[in-house]
């Protein structure tokens, strides 16, 4: 049995350097994907936020223009959600989680994870071990990896020289973000000593580096859980 982490941020908000309080959360393609794909492979999920509230899903990416006009996706997205409101609101607080009992930490974006899983201590915790273990994966897409700043050991970067993909600068720009962002990840991924990679805006990118898989934007969440599946059966 595959017991899977899905790390969710816990905030409604992303407080943008104009003083505005931009509604947020997770981004709902890149928890329902992953989280569809392992339900169906089998893996027993937990979800856990900051303080163990109820994550909710940014009502940005429900919009039309943020799923190429097709409703019928936005509709399968809003049904799955709704299906999985109980799963969400039994969220377990990021302090009670032991990494030891996961197989796979998954990270999903949306803005939200800049606000609060960029500086949770125990977020940096859960990462460390993970990182540290052989045979577990950790898997992170779009503004997921914000999650990776402040993990350190001993005053090191846990991600320093890792190849990674995070959402870029470029696409923020395009998304009409980035003039008020208080910082831009894939700016920040690099400055701290990623070997960053960019791929084509909005299109699926994946960068496989050992136990770590990271996913470009959106789009690349899908990609990501199955690049997961491959890389845990490659293990077994």
């Amino acid at each position: 049995m595959t017991n899977t982490l899905i790390v969710l941020t816990g905030t409604q908000v992303w407080h943008l350097n104009d003083g505005t309080a931009h509604p947020t959360g997770f981004w709902a393609e890149e928890f329902v994907a992953p989280h569809q794909v392992f339900t169906e492979a089998g893996h027993t999920i937990t979800i856990a936020t900051p303080g163990g509230v109820t994550p909710v899903a940014d009502e940005l990416s429900l919009a039309p223009a943020m799923n190429n006009n097709d409703e019928a996706a936005i509709a399968e997205l809003r049904a799955y959600l709704d299906k999985s409101q109980e799963a969400l609101a039994a969220a377990v607080p990021l302090a009670d989680i032991d990494p030891a009992r996961y197989d796979v930490v998954f990270v999903p974006g949306g803005h939200g994870p800049m606000e609060d899983l960029a500086t949770d201590p125990d977020v940096a915790r859960i990462l460390e071990a993970v990182l540290d273990a052989p045979g577990k994966i950790l898997a992170s897409v779009c503004h997921g990896p914000a999650s990776f700043v402040t993990a350190t050991r001993n005053g090191e970067w846990l991600f320093a020289g890792r190849n990674l993909t995070a959402f870029l600068d470029e696409e923020e720009r395009q998304a009409g973000f980035a003039d008020r962002a208080p910082w831009l990840l894939e700016s920040r991924l690099a400055q701290q000593g990623a070997a960053f990679s960019a791929g084509p805006v909005w299109q699926p990118h994946l960068v496989t580096d050992g136990n770590l898989i990271t996913g470009q934007n959106p789009a690349s969440a899908e990609p990501a859980a199955h690049a997961v599946l491959e890389q845990l059966a490659a293990t077994r």
